[in-house]
């Protein structure tokens, strides 16, 4: 069975890809990994935060950026929470490249242009085969428009891509007004891969002390199916590579986003769940069902069931919203 796939001009052995956590800040987890299978790994993010901090100038972002408030200040992290700094997720990649034979995708995280963005050169340099983007971005400005944050997206790509010469991949949020427009203006800004969709974790409150806390809830399989419906629609109409990222946890879900288009299937939740080797299994389970149902390779799979490729491409618009519906009753 070939389980090849190709990821921004990667050659992958296949399209499972473990994705940003916790886990990848440890050598062990990451060389535990591949032996599981992973094709790729993506490193945990590199903060824009940790960047300025080391740079003297968080307080300065902080009282500045049109997105901060008062207690802001005692909302964020302290620097000794971040396990590694810039210097160390530097040295952290090359330990990383040392160690596995898999293609090693490095991840910074931010949301404004600036000096941060160098830090892309330095990931190439230390070894990065490819750079994740996240622009984890809140707009909570009332006078900021829509069109206004998607440049803000747009200007954080061109500028990395200005320093940087391996593939870069834009991991977005579902929330634009129109995904494939900005989609199609990505790729055509330089983005090599669009990894659908990052998520949002949503604060909570403490009643008992009062405070707004941070509550990270794991993905479960039904979050796939928002991912999955824009892959469908994207498949064939951005020059992009397409990652499904968020409610990977079996092999029917990852071969759902194949049918649908996607390049790779990006799990974390899985893995945290039920540990490195849950991969394996998945794996397993994928080829399984591929010789069983007489497909003889990935690519053959990919995209069968994408919305142009779809008896009923309504199915994945409003059609299915009206569908939905009728059959509650």
């Amino acid at each position: 069975m070939d389980l090849t796939t190709t990821y921004m001009g990667l050659k992958l052995k296949n399209p499972l890809v473990p994705s940003s956590s916790p886990l990848m800040g440890k050598l062990d987890s990451v060389r535990a990994m591949e032996d599981a299978g992973a094709s790729a790994v993506v490193l945990h993010s590199l903060f824009e935060e940790q960047i300025r901090h080391e740079a003297h100038e968080l307080d300065h972002y902080l009282t500045r950026d049109a997105e901060s408030f008062q207690e802001a200040m005692s909302y964020f992290p302290a620097l000794g929470e971040y396990k590694l700094g810039p210097e160390e997720y530097l040295e952290h990649i090359r330990k990383v490249k040392t160690a596995v034979e898999i293609p090693v995708i490095a991840s910074l995280n931010g949301v404004t242009t600036g000096g941060w963005t160098d830090y892309a050169k330095k990931m190439e340099t230390a070894g990065a085969d490819a750079l994740e983007l996240n622009v984890y971005l809140v707009a909570t400005d009332p006078k900021e428009t829509g069109a206004h944050v998607e440049e803000r997206y747009l200007a954080i790509l061109k500028e990395v891509k200005k320093s940087v010469k391996i593939p870069v991949a834009m991991k977005i949020g579902p929330f634009f007004s129109s995904i494939p427009n900005m989609a199609v203006r990505f790729a055509e800004a330089g983005a090599a891969g669009l990894v659908l969709f990052n998520r949002f974790y949503q604060p909570d409150i403490n009643l008992e002390s009062r405070e707004v806390t941070p509550n990270v809830v794991l993905s479960s399989s039904s979050s796939s199916r928002l991912p999955m419906r824009w892959i469908a629609i994207l498949h064939g109409k951005v020059k992009a590579s397409l990652a499904a990222s968020s409610g990977i946890h079996t092999h029917e879900d990852a071969i759902k986003m194949l049918m649908v288009g996607a390049d790779v299937t990006m799990m974390t939740s899985a893995l945290m769940k039920h540990g490195v080797w849950h991969l394996a299994s998945v794996r397993e389970a994928m080829t399984q069902w591929l010789e069983q149902h007489e497909f003889q390779s990935v690519t053959q799979l990919k995209g069968s069931l994408s919305q142009k490729s779809c008896a009923e491409p309504a199915a994945f618009e409003r059609a299915n919203y009206m569908k939905a519906l009728a059959s509650l009753g």
